[in-house]
């Protein structure tokens, strides 16, 4: 039997089998979904998650942690969380107002794969893998491989992303995330940033991560920069390693929030600021 039109299952079950059938748009918070369609009929055939409660709740489980789907970013935000998390708290606190926060899903906004998706840079600073569900099974993909460009993805027809993964980090990791935008709140970023450094007992960084998002298609890690990071001490002089070569992997366009030259100076600034965030933590 096909699904309805617009389908409201209870368990993830019955949503992975309505999948199967038939061609459905997950629908989560909707803060994406529905401003894009504004003053128009909704056309699509709609499978709204928002009952399911199995897919929402932040966990740890073994020596990872799961973020479902559907936690909203006002959980992230207000739960008590390992510090290594700050990054993703600092971004959960940036997106939209109370009401998008309340609303709006960490899995919706990775799925949306946005440009400017505030969730991708701390995500990809710390080595998130998402799990994908579908009737015949599951599937992990790293989430550096699940994005494929603006508005594309690796999610096939018939999958729903059903969480997020995190390895554990240990207490000397230390998380930083930086927005720019035209305001503070209710604004897409024209650059991001994320950084996350491991420490050892003297002081000294062990390993590095740093993204930029709202620069290219899909937000992107700098290698060279984390290289670079490796083996210096923590201290306030690592906001100047950075240098405008270091975002050469970025491929900034222009439009109505910033030039690409804009920019890149925004995006070298904000990766320096970062850095400095990590020493004051």
């Amino acid at each position: 039997m096909r699904p309805p039109p617009y389908f409201q299952p209870m368990i993830l079950a019955d949503a992975l089998a309505a999948l199967a059938q038939a061609s459905l748009v997950p629908l989560a918070g909707g803060t994406d979904f529905y401003p894009a369609r504004v003053a128009c009929p909704v056309s699509e055939a709609i499978l709204d998650l928002s009952r399911i409660a199995g897919l929402r709740g932040i966990t740890r489980v073994g020596d990872a942690w799961r973020l479902g789907a559907l936690t909203s970013w006002s959980d992230l935000r207000r739960q008590r969380l390992p510090g290594f998390l700050r990054a993703l708290q600092q971004a959960s606190a940036e997106v939209g107002g109370v009401q998008v926060q309340n609303a709006g899903t960490i899995g919706g906004n990775v799925c949306n794969a946005s440009p400017a998706a505030d969730a991708v840079p701390p995500l990809l600073a710390l080595s998130a893998q998402v799990e994908l569900a579908c009737a015949g099974g599951v599937r992990t993909l790293p989430l550096a491989q699940f994005l494929l460009g603006s508005r594309r993805t690796a999610r096939a027809p018939d999958e729903l992303l059903t969480a997020i993964l995190l390895p554990e980090f240990g207490p000397r990791t230390r998380t930083a995330f930086r927005k720019l935008g035209a305001r503070r709140y209710l604004v897409i970023s024209v650059v991001m940033t994320a950084a996350r450094v491991d420490i050892d007992a003297s002081g000294r960084i062990v390993d590095a991560a740093v993204a930029v998002g709202a620069c290219s298609e899909v937000a992107q890690r700098l290698p060279a920069l984390e290289q670079r990071l490796i083996g210096r001490l923590l201290t306030p002089d690592v906001s100047n390693v950075p240098h405008v070569s270091d975002l050469a992997v970025l491929t900034p366009r222009s439009d109505s929030r910033g030039s690409a030259e804009y920019r890149l100076d925004a995006g070298l600034a904000l990766v320096r600021r970062a850095l400095g965030d990590l020493c004051d933590e």
